[in-house]
């Protein structure tokens, strides 16, 4: 688990997220509470909610109540890195937009405008790549490991 937490660290990663992450992706049910998360990663219950709080928003794990109580679990689904990856293509979607402004206001022909303007195709062939290669993951997740 640590070793996964490191490796997750090295490719850009906070240190803490990438902790409470491997932790919830190696337990057996993919879903433990914060106090849970502490008590194996010895951590503080403020270095859970952060952690958790950043992996949410990413996309990463899922919060949810237990029935019956007050208190919150933290989920990891077998998913998570397709729901990561649809994340980011919200984003480049949005940097696509912001390289088209630029190359609009710079012109197309200044070498600042062609920077912008390749930069810009670079990310409509990662946003096409992504849509297809996941495509693909779809099927051939379903023929591994069934469902839709």
């Amino acid at each position: 688990m640590e070793h996964f937490a490191a490796q997750l660290v090295e490719a850009g990663l906070a240190r803490m997220p990438a902790r409470v992450f491997a932790a919830l992706l190696a337990s057996d049910a993919g879903v433990l509470t914060s106090a849970e998360l502490g008590e194996r990663l010895q951590i503080s219950p403020a270095a859970v909610s952060g952690a958790v709080r950043y992996l949410s928003q990413v996309h990463m794990v899922s919060r949810e109540r237990e029935p019956g109580s007050r208190r919150e679990r933290y989920r990891v689904h077998g998913d998570q890195w397709y729901e990561a990856l649809t994340n980011r293509e919200a984003i480049i979607k949005r940097w696509e937009d912001a390289l088209r402004e630029g190359v609009t206001s710079l012109g197309a022909h200044t070498p600042a405008g062609r920077r912008l303007e390749e930069t810009l195709a670079f990310f409509e062939f990662v946003e096409k790549e992504v849509e297809t290669m996941m495509a693909r993951w779809r099927v051939r997740r379903a023929e591994r490991f069934g469902g839709e």
